[in-house]
């Protein structure tokens, strides 16, 4: 058990170091072919943030466990909301100003209510999965469109300009996307494998294993950036972050079960956790959408997130 738990570790701190990685290698040789700073932080850098759950996702669902895959997708979505984002606030409540963001938030509530409308029947199908991953590619076309339209002065331009890697020559941006792509699969691997020996050990359901302890392990390199960003006054940024992340993990996460192991899921997935996700999505577009400009995230608002969090995780275990 104790062999595991350190397995586990392991695991997800080279998954979390191999996304950073891979994340820095594919921005700094699109920053070299001349991609605008907000295509890349609306597309790869947000695509970076859910490559962990992304690599997890599909190794359970290739591990013949799709209940951990599910529980990975839609325990993150909650984890990044509720926790990281909460947290967050707590720490300094977040001003939500940029136009994008205001955009992005519908769209991260309408895979939201698709992924409601996909698992209410207790089943993900193969072609469920495939409707998800083209509606991936359209939904980073759509971010790059509206990246490409948004306002020079709109506060995420700056922020995203700030933090993408410039004058990194293109072969040592080739050696970390390798590296990434490397190691990301391998650490995922160990990672899965000590998490399902782990549940079994503790008498837990695949499920409330993707759902707690992997969406759990996936988000902390979030709630980490996050609060980096949020000292540095990247509002925005840390805002635009988990919402895109959570788009991606709805699209592309949650489609690696539908696609690889299509079938029968966990009943608790539409009695209980896709409700759950619902519920944070919406208090979180309540809390940030004001159609007359500024709009701030409040400690309140953010201890409200929180509890939210801790709330949830008491019912999954009583």
């Amino acid at each position: 058990m104790i062999l595991e738990i350190l397995i586990f570790i392991a695991g997800l701190a080279v998954l979390s170091w191999s996304a950073d990685k891979f994340v820095y290698g594919a921005s700094a040789l699109a920053t070299n072919i001349g991609v605008s700073p907000m295509v890349i932080g609306l597309t790869i850098v947000a695509m970076g943030s859910s490559a962990p759950e992304i690599v997890v996702s599909a190794t359970a669902s290739l591990n013949s466990n799709p209940d951990t895959a599910v529980g990975n997708a839609i325990g993150s979505n909650i984890t990044n909301i509720a926790l990281v984002l909460g947290i967050t606030a707590i720490l300094k409540p977040l001003m939500v100003s940029s136009s994008t963001i205001k955009r992005e938030l519908p769209v991260l509530l309408s895979v939201t209510l698709l992924a409601v409308y996909f698992l209410a029947d207790g089943h993900l199908s193969f072609i469920e999965g495939l409707v998800l991953i083209a509606l991936f590619v359209f939904t980073i076309g759509g971010l790059t469109w509206i990246s490409l339209s948004a306002e020079k002065n709109d506060p995420l331009h700056t922020e995203t300009a700030d933090e993408i890697p410039r004058d990194v020559p293109p072969s040592k941006a080739i050696f970390w996307v390798v590296l990434g792509l490397i190691f990301l699969p391998l650490s995922a691997h160990f990672m899965v494998d000590s998490a399902v020996h782990i549940a079994r050990y503790l008498g837990m359901s695949e499920l409330l294993i993707g759902l707690t302890i992997i969406a759990l392990g996936t988000s902390l390199p979030e709630l980490a950036a996050c609060i980096a960003g949020v000292l540095k006054g990247e509002d925005d940024l840390v805002l635009g972050n988990i919402i895109g992340s959570n788009i991606f993990n709805i699209l592309a996460v949650l489609a690696m079960p539908g696609l690889i192991s299509p079938g029968i899921i966990d009943e608790n997935v539409a009695n209980r956790d896709m409700y759950a996700m619902l519920f944070v999505t919406v208090l979180l577009i309540l809390f940030s959408f004001n159609i007359r400009g500024t709009r701030q995230i409040n400690r309140w608002e953010g201890v409200a997130f929180v509890v939210c969090y801790l709330a949830y995780c008491a019912f999954l275990f009583i």
